[in-house]
């Protein structure tokens, strides 16, 4: 598969990603789905701020989140904002921990890194995201010398969760 050529980033944040959260069960230590408790209303998306329900389809563990959300911001083992659970797509480099929510999140990353011409957002005062996902991301996986050790990580990351 040819790698894109260009890349343009669509001004995601990383609450555009925390619908559904893939986690490690912390019985089973299978793969767990963090989603939404009620279904949101029709042509509306859930809030963050909604309720969220653990579900592990291995042990059948089932969860109701307290309410608050606590997005990742430290180094080490990334966890999921609503249970604190060590997240199911993350892989260790030598330059720091790389994970993703969920595979949609994990395959903005990766469109980013096989790029060879990245291009920013434009400036939109109006718009109330400052800085987006793929701005905020650690500057070892935005350097082109890092690009085959990032992919090799996303690679990993892919196949744990087919396994």
């Amino acid at each position: 598969m040819l790698s894109p050529q260009r890349f343009r980033d669509p001004r995601h944040t990383k609450y555009d990603f925390v619908d559904h959260v893939l986690v490690r069960c912390p019985n089973c230590a299978s793969i767990a789905h963090v989603v939404p408790a009620a279904p949101a209303t029709e042509g509306e998306a859930p809030s963050v701020l909604a309720q969220r329900r653990l579900v592990c389809r291995a042990c059948g563990l089932t969860r109701h989140a307290a309410s608050g959300v606590r997005l990742f911001r430290g180094a080490g083992e990334a966890v999921d904002p609503y249970f604190g659970l060590p997240l199911w797509l993350q892989s260790e480099t030598r330059h720091g921990w790389l994970w993703a929510y969920n595979p949609e999140h994990l395959e903005l990353i990766k469109r980013f890194v096989q790029a060879p011409l990245r291009e920013r957002a434009p400036w939109d005062a109006k718009a109330r995201v400052r800085m987006t996902l793929i701005a905020r991301l650690p500057a070892w996986i935005k350097r082109a010398k890092n690009r085959a050790e990032v992919l090799r990580a996303i690679e990993r990351i892919q196949d744990s969760s087919v396994n």
